[in-house]
């Protein structure tokens, strides 16, 4: 295959080189429990590191975070001399925004590694700015030749599983840094709101897993305060700042961002809560998670506030991020046979409809935050996902997706297969209607990688309206086992720039490649 082999680009080894001279092991940023002060001495810092994210031929966007008031300055150079830097003047960061900030990058060259520095800059004093944060990242080539590589898996700091510094940390983001991906697609829980972390958890054996504790994660996140800490705690791991500032993200959430299994207009019965509307809860968690990632589509980027978009990676790749939380119904028993709603929202469905028949890129990635025909249940009788495990004809929640399978498959749209986390587990299904109840579409993948930093969970169930048949799984035999004894999991995928064939791997951490899968381009279904 003429694509760039496992091992560091040409472009990015002299990054890599001087990364790897940084200690693995857990560094937590100066004040890192604590909110920013308006009377620190001496000049910004930016010990939360750095963050690039919806990068694309000509444009990306940069974050960082200051310690106090500061004017967010980013200077870009195609090498890390800096010399005949560009500037950019970004936003006056302050309370506001938790002291966060991006800016947009534009103009940039196609198919370049970008090397950039953020400097903070004392607003009373310009001339007063903090050591520069660096950077790197890769724009989006115009032609194939060169291939793709992207790693996707989901789910960090789940189920009283933090930061363990006898680990050395998320130590998983050191392992998916070295495979020198394009960009990193996070497929939702980014972090668990409703997941306090506490100092030690006694394992089965009598160990002990001790984690990094904060205030903010002492409890479930309420207050807008509460999320910010929350989004905050992840980025005391070293390993995650280094991975932050080489590999760009595109990022989407899911339900731990808020609360469990939450959906719009739910009403909580839960004693740990005092705030009871889910909606406030939603809506405080998504400002925090608008100020701790770099998301073209949130504000201040775009007013309309929506999660849901598509990423072009040149010829070769289109990605399409769903928010399967924001706009869904009431989970339920989920058998109506009328559903407008779905789990997408009338409005998201029609949206990647119309932009799926509009792509002309060779592989259509659908990045789901949740698994199609995996039975995920929300108590004894409603359920959270789209499948309810009844094989038959679609019901509920199957209406919206059998008819963008039907869409799929009448418009010949070529290319597409599914990639998610949610579950905890991994696995790879195959989809064909010769095995289904619903037989109106064509043959497709899904892949589920997960958890980086949660507890391992069994697999589920199957459910047969859309004829799914598992052809990998390998997931705990009991519920929550820690990172030790369930290592991460995160795939891998890899188009070829000259046949165009795109590769899934299936990874863990530190056990190499379970499960890889070829696609062959130029099909409506495989």
């Amino acid at each position: 295959m003429s694509h760039r082999q496992p091992g560091p680009s040409p472009r990015r080894r002299s990054v890599l080189r001087g990364s790897l001279a940084v200690p693995a092991a857990l560094a937590v940023p100066a004040l890192a429990g604590a909110a920013p002060a308006f009377a620190l001495s001496g000049r910004p810092k930016a010990g939360w590191g750095v963050q690039a994210g919806d990068v694309t031929a000509h444009a990306g966007l940069v974050w960082v975070r200051s310690d106090r008031p500061a004017r967010m300055i980013v200077e870009t150079s195609a090498t890390e001399s800096f010399r005949n830097a560009r500037r950019w003047r970004g936003p006056l960061l302050g309370p506001g925004t938790d002291f966060t900030g991006t800016t947009r990058l534009r103009g940039l060259p196609a198919g370049e590694q970008i090397h950039y520095r953020v400097l903070l800059q004392d607003p009373d004093d310009p001339r007063r700015t903090g050591e520069p944060v660096a950077g790197t990242f890769r724009t989006t080539p115009k032609g194939r030749k060169e291939g793709v590589r992207f790693l996707w898996s989901g789910d960090i700091a789940g189920q009283g599983w933090g930061i363990n510094p006898d680990r050395g940390g998320y130590r998983v983001f050191e392992e998916m840094r070295r495979r020198d991906p394009d960009f990193f697609l996070c497929s939702g829980d980014t972090v668990y709101a409703d997941g306090p972390i506490q100092p030690s958890v006694t394992l089965p054996d009598g160990a002990v897993w001790r984690n990094v504790t904060t205030e903010e994660k002492s409890k479930v996140a309420e207050s807008l305060a509460e999320f910010r800490g929350t989004f905050r705690y992840n980025l005391l791991d070293e390993n995650l700042r280094r991975f932050n500032a080489q590999v760009p993200s595109l990022v989407q959430w899911d339900d731990h961002e808020v609360r469990n299994n939450w959906y719009p207009g739910q009403i909580l019965d839960d004693a740990r809560y005092t705030e009871k509307d889910v909606d406030v809860l939603a809506r405080r968690s998504l400002r925090a998670f608008s100020e701790y990632f770099p998301i073209s589509t949130l504000p201040p980027g775009d007013e309309d506030g929506r999660l849901y978009r598509v990423l072009r990676h040149g010829p070769l790749l289109d990605v399409f991020v769903l928010d399967m939380r924001s706009y869904r119904n009431a989970n339920s028993p989920n058998r109506q046979p009328d559903d407008a709603t779905g789990i997408l929202g009338a409005r998201q469905l029609a949206w990647l409809k119309r932009e799926l028949s509009r792509s002309r890129a060779v592989w259509k990635v659908i990045a789901s935050d949740m698994p199609l025909g995996l039975v995920v249940p929300d108590g004894r009788t409603n359920f959270e996902a789209v499948a309810q495990g009844d094989p038959g004809a679609p019901l509920g929640r199957e209406l919206q997706i059998a008819e963008l399978l039907r869409h799929i498959k009448h418009r010949k749209i070529t290319g597409t297969l599914w990639l998610t986390a949610d579950v905890h587990y991994t696995s790879a299904q195959h989809y064909d209607p010769s095995r289904a109840a619903f037989q109106d579409f064509a043959p497709f993948w899904e892949f589920v990688s997960g958890p980086l930093a949660a507890g391992g969970f069994p697999a589920t169930k199957l459910d047969g309206t859309f004829g799914p048949e598992q052809k990998f799984v390998k997931a705990p035999s009991r519920a929550n086992t820690s990172p030790a004894e369930t290592p991460p999991y995160f795939g891998e995928v890899d188009i070829d720039g000259d046949s165009g064939e795109l590769t899934v791997r299936l990874r863990q951490e530190g056990g190499g490649v379970l499960f890889t899968q070829v696609l062959q381009p130029g099909r409506v279904g495989q």
